[in-house]
């Protein structure tokens, strides 16, 4: 039985749509990156599929329960963060602690302490007082200790530096280790996804894009570059090409120019042929998750 199972989901703000008919599935071990640009529909979809906001259409299902109606039971089970890492201030990490754990039956408080103890603070220091980046460990060590069986981390990386997350995700990695963790998260920053996650899924315009594994992404979707010809020159550096339902991409610039897509090679050269541009250097190159991203969402 999937994690999460979200059924043809449609939702408007006002006229507007953030959802048109979106389906996709979590399965059980699983770490997957919802992604996708500014008002993609993103925290859209999370918040439904916390309860806070009813979609026009369609439902989403969580631990098999649907998600306007969970039982405690199973809401015991799902972890989850909003952005910005928001905590009782008044607090100090000892009084949190023992306020939290009383809300969950598998509460582990050496997980929590264990976190505790890499920050620089006192013991009575008050959460309110500390960096966004040590506030940021108390919100995920609560996370964790409560044992959940689904964990949904909507945008952690909002105000880390570089070090605390890459802490967030060592963290989390380790603690997903045994494959017996479901995890959601959002992020922005795409870089620090790169080994993370099993499954990826790329919003735009409110609709799925991409719905796969993220190693099957890796492998399938391809950068190549080429020489830019005088006769490509021509073409202003932003006269790109961006075919979103093949999934390819073309970067014009005045000296090198990219191909981006799901592309053999020789499928490539065929498809520039077709548009009369001339690519007699063109060679595979190095990609990234982001250069993914962006080639399949566009820069701007």
């Amino acid at each position: 039985m999937p994690v999460i199972e979200c059924d043809h989901l449609t939702h408007y703000y006002g006229d507007k749509p953030a959802l048109l008919d979106v389906s996709w599935t979590l399965q059980p071990g699983r770490i997957c990156g919802l992604l996708g640009r500014n008002g993609a529909g993103k925290t859209t979809t999370i918040n439904i599929l916390n309860s806070f906001l009813t979609p026009r259409s369609g439902r989403c299902l969580l631990l098999g329960e649907d998600s306007r109606r969970l039982t405690p039971a199973v809401k015991s089970r799902i972890g989850y963060l909003i952005e910005g890492h928001i905590q009782y201030g008044f607090f100090n990490i000892h009084q949190i602690e023992k306020f939290y754990s009383r809300f969950y039956p598998h509460w582990n408080p050496a997980i929590y302490y264990h976190l505790m103890s890499k920050l620089d603070i006192t013991p009575r220091q008050r959460i309110a007082t500390m960096s966004c980046g040590q506030r940021s460990q108390v919100a995920l060590g609560l996370i964790l200790a409560q044992n959940p069986d689904l964990i949904i981390f909507d945008d952690y990386s909002m105000g880390l530096d570089p070090g605390y997350r890459r802490l967030f995700i060592e963290v989390i990695r380790d603690y997903a280790a045994d494959g017996k963790r479901s995890i959601l998260l959002t992020s922005h920053i795409i870089q620090d996804l790169e080994n993370l996650i099993d499954d990826c899924i790329i919003y735009q315009n409110g609709r799925v894009l991409i719905d796969t594994e993220t190693a099957r992404l890796r492998a399938d979707f391809r950068k190549y570059t080429f020489a830019t010809t005088p006769a490509v020159t021509g073409f202003p550096a932003i006269a790109d090409i961006h075919d979103e339902p093949a999934g390819i991409h073309l970067e014009r610039g005045e000296k090198q120019s990219a191909l981006y897509g799901f592309l053999e090679e020789h499928t490539a050269r065929a498809w520039l042929a077709a548009k009369n541009i001339p690519a007699e250097t063109l060679r595979p190159a190095p990609l990234t998750l982001e250069d993914t991203f962006i080639a399949l969402t566009g820069k701007y």
